[in-house]
């Protein structure tokens, strides 16, 4: 995996990663296929719409339908039909948060399946061998993500910790797989560094921020991301791991990361919020059910190109299997092409600019339960 940084705009930056399976042009946002697949896209929609990379989840597809399972089919390109970058993140966010009855150790984590209850181990061997077995382009270590409130002692001890599995994963790093170390430390800026420069100190192919956007107050996040960018090497790949809301990459992007994930715009469509021109909208709205005008004019996406308000809308309220394909359909566009002209902006040199026009549009509204 090579990394070049073709352009700044202040804290913004425009690169491009290259690896055997193609170009991922940076700022980059990875679709989540947490079991193989988008949810409701096809690969071919997925290439058809510009995706360059998809993010593969390391603990869900261990678990169903395992990693000798797919290892034997070919590995997880394969195994999907996906011929371009995959990255699988190591499971350690959802072992902490969906794994039942789990105990950690020096060695990992013992832990209880959300599927059956079976018990089940993850450490970083386990999380190295699982990965090797899905043949992911880009591999991360295996991290404990803390919850939100966390005390300062908890959160000390899990940088520690953390430090101690990425060094492991390096030591297992796979023949032709790139590894990217993870910085934790909760919200605690001396933590932060600390992790910073012990994860550097490792020496791995990209630097990923783990531990936001768990919980915490928007502020305190923004304030985690514009402490921590600065500590990561300029060379190197920046990922802020499970942010997907608008307003928070923009912020991120003028920061300096480069790399995101997130189900947002899959989840928000089977829950009928779009993303537009003009805003999110809920296609739900009974202002919607006479409308024959295109979802968002602006978009050149297929849903907007074929399909009115009203169906949509129709679609939606009849809980019609097309709704939920439709919409993930347009929100997936939206979103890879809002990237494209944010990567634009910054070749322009006008990231402020396009910044200051996007952000109030995708500011979260306090208890807006759909955006979660």
């Amino acid at each position: 995996m090579v990394f070049n940084v073709l352009k700044t705009d202040g804290g913004a930056r425009r690169g491009v990663i290259g690896t055997r399976r193609g170009a991922i042009n940076t700022p980059a946002f990875m679709p989540v296929g947490t079991l193989g697949t988008v949810k409701a896209m096809s690969p071919d929609e997925m290439r058809e719409i510009g995706a360059e990379i998809i993010l593969g989840n390391t603990y869900h597809l261990y678990l169903r339908p395992g990693v000798d399972v797919i290892a034997k089919l070919g590995g997880l390109h394969a195994f999907m039909r996906w011929d371009k970058p995959l990255l699988t993140d190591s499971g350690g966010f959802q072992v902490f948060s969906l794994a039942a009855l789990r105990e950690i150790g020096e060695k990992g984590v013992s832990f209880r399946s959300h599927i059956d209850g079976s018990p089940h181990f993850i450490g970083p061997k386990e999380a190295m061998k699982i990965q090797r077995g899905l043949g992911s382009d880009i591999a991360m270590t295996f991290d404990e993500c803390i919850p939100y409130p966390s005390t300062y002692d908890y959160a000390l001890k899990s940088v520690e910790l953390t430090t101690s599995w990425a060094r492991q994963c390096r030591e297992l790093q796979n023949e032709g797989q790139a590894l990217f170390g993870i910085i934790q430390g909760g919200m605690f800026g001396d933590l932060r560094k600390k992790s910073a420069e012990e994860i550097l100190g490792i020496g791995f192919d990209g630097y990923a921020v783990g531990g936001v956007s768990v919980g915490e107050p928007k502020g305190e996040m923004h304030e985690v991301i514009r402490f921590t960018a600065p500590l990561l090497p300029a060379d190197r790949p920046r990922y802020l791991m499970g942010i997907g809301d608008l307003g928070d990459i923009l912020n991120a992007v003028e920061a300096g990361f480069d790399m995101f994930d997130c189900v947002m715009p899959t989840r928000n469509a089977r829950n009928g919020t779009l993303f537009t021109s003009a805003g999110r909208i809920s296609i739900k709205r009974e202002e919607f059910t006479y409308d024959e005008g295109p979802l968002d004019p602006a978009c050149s996406c297929y849903t907007c190109r074929n399909y009115s308000r009203g169906y949509l809308r129709h679609l939606f309220l009849s809980r019609e299997i097309l709704s939920m394909r439709l919409n993930s359909y347009h929100n997936l566009f939206f979103y890879l092409d809002f990237f494209r002209k944010m990567r634009s902006a910054v070749e322009a040199g006008t990231f402020a600019k396009f910044k200051s026009r996007w952000e109030p549009m995708f500011v979260k509204p306090a208890g807006d339960e759909e955006a979660a």
